[in-house]
């Protein structure tokens, strides 16, 4: 070796874990005498960010909750973590980004390669709870139980005892474990789905029982007994990792990590209190827990989703790129609060003990966050499907009570302009509505060219002209049944108006209007 070589830094594991620099938080408890108690599908970059340091939490008070992190297709995370004995680094990024060292998950398994050593672990008395972060898609739902017709439950279905072709889907899993479970004359295991999916506890219920009366109405019928499936919601901005991050981690705390997570330092994770079989003490890290998951999820969806959208209209419109620097905007952020804090919030059926004047505080620093780079054009995809959500809803119950509209209006033709802006240019619109949204907005731009009358011009600029509004309102799967109501309509062509030709200074304009109604 060359004088002028660079020493690789140790991996990280057990064995480097007492040398990590003083200013790197670690486990405050001894790993040795933790119990694997929890199953989780699903070990990506949200749960390894989010609930297993919930847990890691918890296990100097209570060693017997640590976790078997399974994943149900890529051996990527099993083979990243299992050299460093499952240790991995979180940073949160804010203002100053603080490491910290994580120490929940004791074993990593990989379900396709390793399917006897998965449904060993599910079987074990010691594990009370199985938990899931696999995407909405990755549980092969239909609208009211599971997908039958879905590839992996059809195998799932067909060879349920063959040890030789193991499950392939989480349900699979769940179900092979409880069946492994109640031959064993053991307690089932409580299932904690923590992905955002409306009612994804019971969701996940219907789907495992359909799942097995088709194998053993008999084990259905066990299941349905004493299974329990609390609903929750979980909340915190998880960016990729990346090999600039490896590389931080490593000048940071002197040892090489295969894997880091990295997310914001506001994290929510409510928990319907349904364990009939045992839990971890998860209020002593935080966790609410709460008998209303709707209220939280509402609260989310409208305080937090809705100004995002918001943002990302608005803010797209006056060329900016991402959430921090739309918050830079006096304007806009102005907006944004005065949207939540008098016009969502009256809306809002609260759960028990929720504030929401600090839950606005918080939500308005993590927009702030110059750390997290989240893109104003990712926010704006899928329209169709957010509007109607995030915005609609709340204008819905606003007319209802009898309270003004008009602010909320506005990113909602904010959306219509942002549509209108993509086909004029030719930006290829994200959404599953993309082809008629770019023949909506490319007829409505249509109007605008040099052929058109005094007349229809200046309808525009004063908001006579409501023929693109009306055009967009006959999308009945974005605003029917609001579309009929003539208070809405109204509201919707005044604000459309209010952006004028949405160029930069038209939307500043209408925002401080706002500002000074």
């Amino acid at each position: 070796m060359s004088d002028s070589a660079v020493p690789v830094p140790p991996r990280l594991c057990d064995a480097t874990l007492a040398g990590l620099p003083a200013h790197v938080a670690r486990p405050a408890y001894d790993r040795a005498r933790t119990r694997i108690g929890v199953v989780h599908f699903g070990p990506g970059a949200f749960h390894r960010a989010h609930q297993a340091v919930y847990l890691d939490a918890v296990l100097d008070a209570d060693p017997a909750w640590a976790i078997c992190a399974v994943s149900l297709h890529s051996p990527g995370v099993r083979d990243a973590l299992r050299p460093q004995d499952g240790l991995y680094t979180l940073v949160l990024q804010g203002e100053r980004p603080a490491l910290r060292v994580v120490g929940s998950i004791r074993e990593l398994l990989c379900a396709p390669q390793e399917p006897e050593a998965v449904l060993a672990r599910l079987a074990d008395r010691d594990v009370r709870l199985v938990t899931l972060t696999i995407t909405e898609k990755g549980y092969c739902l239909s609208a009211d139980g599971v997908d039958l017709a879905h590839p992996d439950i059809v195998h799932d279905l067909a060879s349920p005892e063959t040890p030789v072709s193991a499950p392939r889907s989480a349900i699979g899993w769940l179900v092979a474990g409880l069946r492994a479970r109640r031959d064993r004359g053991f307690e089932p295991f409580t299932v904690l789905s923590c992905d955002n999916l409306a009612d994804n506890g019971g969701r996940l219920r219907r789907a495992v029982l359909q799942f097995a009366a088709q194998l053993d109405p008999r084990l259905a019928d066990w299941i349905e007994t004493g299974v329990a499936f609390p609903r929750s919601m979980v909340d915190s901005i998880t960016p990729a990792s990346d090999d600039a991050l490896r590389a931080w981690v490593a000048e940071q705390a002197g040892v090489v990590d295969a894997w880091p997570v990295q997310r914001e330092p506001y994290t929510q994770w409510v928990v319907e209190d349904h364990f009939p079989h045992g839990r971890p003490p998860l209020e002593r890290a935080g966790v609410v827990l709460s008998d209303d998951i709707a209220g939280y999820d509402r609260a989310k969806l409208r305080l937090l989703n809705a100004p995002h959208s918001a943002l990302a209209y608005l803010g797209s419109l006056l060329e900016i790129d991402t959430v921090a620097a739309a918050m830079r905007d006096p304007a806009l952020a102005g907006f944004v609060e005065r949207l939540m804090r008098q016009d969502i919030v009256p809306t809002l059926k609260l759960p028990r003990g929720f504030d929401p004047d600090a839950y606005i505080d918080a939500i308005l620093a993590r927009f702030r966050n110059p750390a997290i780079a989240h893109r104003l054009a990712q926010i704006a995809w899928d329209g169709s499907q957010k509007i109607p959500v995030r915005l609609l809803g709340t204008i819905a119950d606003a007319l209802a009570a009898g309270r003004p509209i008009g602010r909320l209006c506005l990113p909602v033709t904010g959306w219509l302009h942002f549509v209108r802006r993509q086909a004029r240019h030719g930006v290829p619109i994200v959404d599953p509505l993309a082809d008629t949204l770019v023949r909506l907005g490319g007829a409505e731009a249509a109007r605008g060219n040099a052929g058109d009358t005094a007349n229809e011009a200046a309808g525009r600029a004063t908001g006579e002209a409501a023929g693109g509004v009306d055009a967009f309102l006959a999308l009945d799967a974005v605003f029917a049944p609001l579309s009929a109501d003539e208070r809405f309509v109204a509201a919707l062509r005044r604000a459309d108006a209010a952006l004028g030709d949405a160029s930069p200074a038209a939307v500043a304009a209408a925002l401080a209007a706002d500002g000074r109604a």
